[in-house]
């Protein structure tokens, strides 16, 4: 299985961002990631889709659909990291 990394941008958007959270959600994403057991919070719009099954144009499909639904225009920046290897970071809040 490959875990993907999304991060969304929203245009003109100030305080829309809780919102895509929810509909982010809703898709399947989540605001955090886990290493060796641990979770860690993701930046603001970056999100986690661990463990999935889907090929990276259906993952930018659903980030679209859930970014479309909040703000469709201008249209919104996304972009799709797939990650078959160990992450590393620094400076991510752990989360309990």
């Amino acid at each position: 299985m490959t875990a993907y990394t999304v991060r969304v941008e929203l245009h003109d958007a100030e305080g829309l961002y809780d919102e895509l959270h929810k509909a982010m959600s809703a898709q399947g994403f989540y605001r955090w990631i886990s290493i060796e057991g641990e979770k860690f919070q993701l930046p603001t719009a970056e999100y986690s889709l661990p463990q999935s099954d889907l090929s990276t144009s259906q993952v930018l499909a659903r980030a679209e659909r859930a970014a479309n639904s909040v703000k469709p225009k201008p249209k919104p920046s996304i972009l799709v990291t797939k990650t078959e290897s160990k992450r590393y970071h620094s400076g991510l809040k752990k989360l309990n």
